[in-house]
């Protein structure tokens, strides 16, 4: 599909085409200015009366939208000519959105199925979300387990008339969060008569299939009767694409075939846990608890059986015949049978508006939109061996010491030893032999389950209603007043985790069969393995409301100030799906919070000249936790002559800590990818007889929140330009540099914590208790809230080597600053071949010059054309370069569309992992040879068509061809994400996906 280029490239349309029905020459997205805390929306057809519009970042309506900021403008005409479908497809492909993008195709991320967009690399959590200038309820999933932002995916796109996309801070207007910019989506004011649409396609190789249908009716003559009412609704289906399907190296962690490792190990180590149960005999010290199994082995080497018939192992086998393990499995390769790349995926929505004029001067509104999402994601079965859940006890643990099957088995899974109606494990090959010596007959077991779906679905559902009053007092004081109430209601639903209490009573039952496990009833299944549904939601309540007012004339016109004031209620219920913590493996995150926001705010703007204007703007937000802030902002615009405008921009902002960030009820857990085995070599070498032990492996961290947590705070400038040399050719250059300071960072030293603990791999030591307590008392001198928290099992085949550490304690804390500058450009040419052929060029890039995490001990960490920030959102990294560039040639009813996108060259490091070098020496993953083949990432460049006729001028039919000449994506080799095997899901799931295919058709009548 045409992501949004089309749109952005529209963009290329100044703040002058915020009316959709206008055909002004060349306008530019990053010359506008969008709407501020306001409603009104450009005029259309059925209300055409007015020529002011208010553009966001401004609270001023003027003729003239070109103001000192930038802003793109995506008209709804540039979403209906570009194919695109919905709101996230849209905003995600400006070419500002940088670092942190959250893109659906994360399926394994805290908040999988929710959809945002990074400005200027600043994060979601940085990045304002608007809807007619209002807010919009939280996604009650955080990601990352802290970062808040509001879903555009459940947007309705239906109804939407312009989105604005203001690339500067703007906290001075619309308080937290508007430090990387705003994205204000504009509904239509009035509609009249009815639109709709539908359209389907599907990718070349014939999956991933999309269905979408639309539909807007209103009536009421706004201009001549003072009422509209207008209702719509839209749906969209999309169908799932696996990783298998797209074939290597996108469906594999072995890349041995192309220079790489091979980091599948479920098909050459016993160890590797499979949805074909191994087991191997081992003591149990507490015959009735199957947690009591031995850490060591009962034989050397030891003896590895497969529970599953060795004829009946669906891709085959392999065997290990070492002085460590011997044994024969079944042989999986778990990306290639379960990764997908997109989920399938499921949204309707509808929406409605009464408009009416309540006299003379005072308008009236109320509008309302409900929104469902629906996404379905599988991921890899989970394992039979867990670590406890983040707070609990460590001997609830299923991996340490490790889980076991006893000899014996009974009804009542108690005592089974000697229960009257014991009988051998029939899950337990070893009890026969071992029926008169139990404790030496136990079998600790390795195993997937995979005959239960591992994943989850998660429905959003997003309510809101808005009303409001506007308009003028002795005629030239105009007064506006918005409310708006919005509700995220998430139900999230988890499937493949085992309950602890069930597996325990399953495993001393014997109910559950690890042999054939195709064999387990629904009910076994329910009870061990029962779905865990967890509820969660979001508010926003908001009054806005301001006066703006002329007071007298200067030399470029009138002396304009506005003054308003604004209530926010703002709660969230983010529930545990594992409040008992009786789930090992499942995460604990939870957030809680619920607040009040009173904030006042005003605006000066003052054309000095007619050639100067300069504004000034401020806020002061007060937070009933007891923190508040003043950001202030100062613009101008130099427009010595018609061709040429210079302007630029000093503001401050702060964003506001999250709920799951300062409110001790708050807590979470993360993973992250780690190769302890490429790390450090000692380590290896001390474990060098079981490859799975220093194999890459997720490394949990834990946080709580802190109510001392204080906000972020920003300083902005942005220096630029705008250049007109002829009426249908113009383009932009703006610079800009951001210092944002008082991080809110959930362990910046994990990294070195981590190496910290590895480095004394290398040493002697009695036990595998007293190398793990050598290597955590480093971790705690790393800094103040670094701790081990769960340290793995002793390596059965190295009793006295140090254990893997499991997950870590890091503390929240304000700390480091970020300092993020770049170049952003566009470029807009609409060429009047003859009269009835014209051509229209649109280009949109943002340079990422800097973006450095600046630490308090004095290093740096530099993100920029690296896959840094590692720890945030997907891991999807900062490219250096982001653009898109959109062709339209329009020939009578004919219209042809080209839309290139372009994501510049990463490298393969990130220095947010414990080595601040960006060279190809840091490179992550390391070839076979140990050396940095895969370090570069490529650049990706892929293009979309779009044909459409115009049939009548009421009906129009398009065909639409994705990513046209089939480019795959560039090959990054994921040891972070493996559930994004070998690729970037921000930036590079076109590639995957491949050359698509969509038709349909557009009416209105």
């Amino acid at each position: 599909m045409l992501t949004g280029t089309a749109a952005f490239a529209a963009l290329a349309t100044p703040a002058f085409a915020q009316d959709s029905q206008a055909t002004t020459p060349a306008q530019e997205p990053a010359a506008t200015t969008a709407p501020a805390p306001e409603v009104d929306a450009p005029t259309t057809a059925e209300d055409d009366s007015a020529n002011d519009i208010v553009v966001t970042g401004s609270l001023f309506r003027r003729e003239n939208a070109q103001t000192a900021l930038p802003v793109t403008v995506i008209t709804s005409d540039s979403l209906v000519k570009a194919g695109i479908t919905n709101t996230a497809d849209a905003v995600r492909q400006a070419a500002a959105d940088g670092a942190g993008s959250i893109g659906v195709g994360f399926t394994s991320g805290f908040s999988a199925g929710g959809s945002a967009v990074s400005l200027r690399n600043l994060g979601v959590s940085s990045t304002l979300l608007l809807v007619n200038g209002l807010r919009s309820a939280n996604y009650p999933l955080s990601d990352d387990g802290h970062n808040s932002y509001a879903d555009l995916t459940s947007i309705p796109q239906v109804n939407v008339e312009r989105i604005e996309v203001l690339k500067d801070g703007a906290s001075s207007l619309y308080g937290a969060d508007a430090i990387g910019g705003v994205v204000n989506i504009i509904t239509r004011k009035q509609f009249r008569g009815i639109e709709g649409g539908a359209e389907g396609g599907l990718s070349q190789k014939g999956d991933g299939e999309k269905y979408r249908v639309k539909l807007l009716g209103g009536i009421g003559d706004y201009g001549n009767r003072g009422w509209n009412l207008y209702v719509g609704g839209e749906y969209e289906k999309n169908g799932k694409i696996t990783a298998n399907s797209r074939g290597f190296p996108f469906n594999t962690l072995d890349l041995r075939a192309i220079g790489g490792r091979d980091n599948n190990r479920a098909d050459d180590t016993l160890t590797t846990p499979t949805p074909n149960a191994v087991v191997t005999r081992v003591t149990q010290t507490d015959l009735n608890n199957p947690l009591a199994g031995s850490v060591a082995n009962a034989t050397s080497p030891a003896i590895f059986t497969s529970l599953t018939p060795l004829d009946q192992c669906r891709f085959g086998t392999f065997s290990e015949n070492t002085s460590s393990r011997v044994g024969t499995a079944c042989a999986h390769d778990l990306t290639r049978e379960y990764v997908e790349i997109l989920p399938p995926q499921e949204r309707y929505a509808g929406v409605a508006r009464f408009s009416v004029r309540l006299g003379d001067s005072i308008e009236g509104y109320v509008e309302g939109s409900y929104s469902h999402n629906r996404v379905d994601i599988t991921l890899p079965p989970r394992g039979i061996r867990q670590t406890q859940a983040f707070g609990g006890s460590p001997t609830t643990s299923t991996s340490n010491p490790g889980i076991v099957l006893p000899v014996y088995i009974c009804s009542s899974g108690v005592n089974c030893a000697t229960a009257a109606d014991r009988q051998l494990n029939p899950n337990n090959p070893y009890a026969a032999a071992y029926a008169n010596d139990p404790a030496n007959g136990a079998a600790r077991i390795y195993y997937l389950f995979g005959d239960v779906k591992a994943g989850s679905v998660r429905k959003n559902e997003l309510y809101r209603l808005t009303s409001g009053l506007r308009g003028t007092i002795a005629q030239n004081w105009d007064w506006r007043v918005d409310v708006g109430y919005s509700r995220d209601n998430l139900d999230l639903k988890q499937t493949g985790f085992a309950n602890l209490n069930g597996l325990v009573k399953a495993i001393n039952t014997g109910s559950y069969n690890f042999v054939n496990p195709e064999l387990n009833s629904q009910a076994v299944r329910d009870s061990v393995l029962p779905a865990i549904t967890s509820l969660s939601d979001s508010t926003e309540f908001t009054v806005d409301g301001s006066v703006r007012h002329s007071l007298f004339e200067l030399p470029g016109g009138p002396l304009q100030v506005a003054v308003g004031g604004q209530y926010r209620k703002e709660k969230l219920n983010n529930r545990s799906a594992n409040p008992n913590l009786d789930v090992p493996g499942l995460s604990t995150a939870q957030a809680f919070g619920n607040r009040d926001v009173w904030a006042g705010y005003f605006e000066i703007s003052a054309p000095v000249l007619d050639t100067l204007e300069l504004t000034a703007s401020g806020r002061y937000d007060d937070y009933s936790e007891g923190f508040s802030h003043f950001s202030p902002k100062a613009s101008f615009k130099f427009q010595p002559i018609r061709q040429i405008a210079l302007r630029g921009s000093y503001s401050e902002g702060f964003r506001a800590p999250t709920f799951a960030e300062n409110d001790p009820r708050s807590s979470f857990s993360g993973f992250v990818g780690y190769n302890p085995g490429t790390a450090s070599p000692a380590f290896k070498a001390a474990h060098i007889n079981n490859a799975g032990y220093y194999a890459n492996y997720s490394v949990g961290r834990g946080y709580v929140g802190n109510p001392n947590i204080e906000p972020e705070t920003a300083k902005s400038i942005t220096l630029g330009g705008v250049f007109e040399p002829t009426r249908w050719l113009q383009f932009t250059a703006d610079y800009f540099h951001v210092k944002k300071s008082n991080l809110i960072v959930t362990g910046p030293l994990a990294g070195k914590a981590i190496d910290a603990y590895y480095s004394v791999a290398g040493q002697t030591f009695a036990s595998a208790a007293d190398a793990a307590a050598a290597g955590c008392a480093l971790v705690a001198a790393v800094g103040a809230g670094y701790s081990c928290n769960v340290i793995d099992a002793a390596d059965p085949f190295a009793l006295n080597a140090l254990p893997r550490l499991l997950v870590l304690n890091a503390p929240y804390v304000n700390a480091n600053y970020d300092i993020v500058e770049g170049l952003q450009f566009t470029a807009a040419a609409n060429v009047p071949i003859t009269d009835a052929i014209k051509l229209r060029s649109r280009l949109d890039v943002q340079e990422t010059i800097k973006y450095d995490r600046h630490l308090d001990n004095g290093d740096v960490q530099r993100f920029t054309g690296t896959v840094g920030p590692a720890d945030l959102s997907s891991g999807g990294g900062t490219p250096k370069w982001r653009g898109n560039w959109q062709n339209t040639l329009d020939v009578g009813r004919f219209s042809l569309t080209a839309t290139t996108y372009f994501v510049g060259a990463m490298k393969g490091v990130a220095t947010d992992q414990g080595n601040l070098d960006t060279s190809c020496a840091a490179t992550i993953y390391k070839d076979a040879n140990g050396g940095n083949s895969f370090c570069r990432i490529k650049s990706f460049v892929y293009a979309d068509l779009n044909a459409t006729l115009d049939v009548t001028k009421d009906f129009s039919f398009f065909v639409f061809v994705g990513n046209v000449t089939n480019t795959r994506a560039p090959l990054y080799a994921n040891t972070l994400y493996t559930t994004q095997p070998n690729y970037l899901a921000s930036w590079h799931i076109p590639g995957l996906v491949g050359r698509t295919y969509r038709s349909g058709f557009n009416f209105r009548f």
